[in-house]
């Protein structure tokens, strides 16, 4: 019912703004917050903080382990100090261990094995070569030296020692004892070097004697053309002729050496395959 105004005798209606602000205080009071949900809120807020403090804590204790280890491992308690060569025979344990690298004493950790290796083999007479790691502070290299099979003579009267693929193996003022003479058009460079193209087919042929009479033979001399000659014990000469056909060419050889009566100086020809001569000396 709408109250009468007893003056007016009109009815009247309570203004908006008063009815507004009843709402207003009514919500105000009825919406305060619980002071559970309250504590609840702080404590998950507290909570959060508290783990976020955690991670920040276990990162930088993660980084120092780290950053600690990394010192340590190169540290002189991880260093290469406890070196081991085997198999060198020419090269000495200095040169070796120099050549790898690890004369400093480098942190194993920083060792690279197969570069030691490669490095190792660049050493005259070393063929190949294997570098192991053993924890805390050792480093075994493991050697395989070339096989001297020829050498060669120097204009200035030095003599080259040379592996049978032709690699310079070392020099010397003397000539080394029961290695075949390979007379070249071009001398040999350095240790470590290989031999020219210029001088390779007397090469391949110094290389791939045969057994039925390689222990015969003495020197061998590669012509500025590319002939090529054998000197014998005996004392005979062989004319292979070009390095081609040369199984061929060292059956001829052995036949001859094996049947024919010869005598100091006969020279054979087995230039051209499956027919060759004798020569009187």
């Amino acid at each position: 019912m709408t109250p009468v105004d007893t003056e007016t005798g009109k009815g009247s209606r309570p203004s908006r703004s008063a009815d507004r602000r009843g709402r207003q205080g009514a919500g105000r009071g009825g919406g305060r917050m619980d002071p559970r949900i309250s504590a609840r809120r702080t404590a998950v807020t507290k909570e959060k903080g508290r783990r976020r403090l955690r991670v920040v804590v276990i990162g930088l204790a993660g980084t120092g382990c780290l950053v600690a280890g990394w010192f340590l491992l190169h540290s002189s308690l991880f260093s290469a100090r406890s070196l081991t060569v085997t198999g060198n025979v020419h090269e000495s344990a200095a040169q070796v261990e120099a050549q790898a690298g690890l004369a400093g004493h480098p942190p194993l950790l920083d060792v690279n094995t197969g570069a030691a290796a490669s490095a190792v083999e660049q050493l005259p007479w070393v063929r190949s070569a294997t570098v192991h790691v053993s924890w805390p502070d050792g480093v075994q290299i493991q050697v395989t030296e070339d096989v001297p099979r020829l050498v060669v003579s120097q204009p200035d009267g030095h003599w080259d020692t040379v592996s049978a693929d032709g690699r310079v193996l070392s020099v010397s003022t003397s000539r080394p004892p029961g290695l075949i003479l390979l007379t070249v058009p071009q001398a040999p460079g350095a240790p470590g070097s290989a031999i020219s193209a210029r001088d390779e087919p007397g090469l391949r042929v110094a290389s791939t004697l045969p057994a039925s009479f390689a222990a015969q033979v003495t020197a061998v001399t590669v012509e500025p053309a590319g002939w090529i000659q054998l000197a014998m014990t005996t004392p005979i000469l062989v004319d292979i002729g070009s390095a081609t056909e040369l199984t061929a060419k060292y059956e001829d050889v052995s036949s001859i050496l094996a049947g024919a009566t010869l005598h100091n100086g006969d020279v054979i020809d087995v230039s051209v395959p499956d027919a060759p001569t004798v020569t009187p000396g």
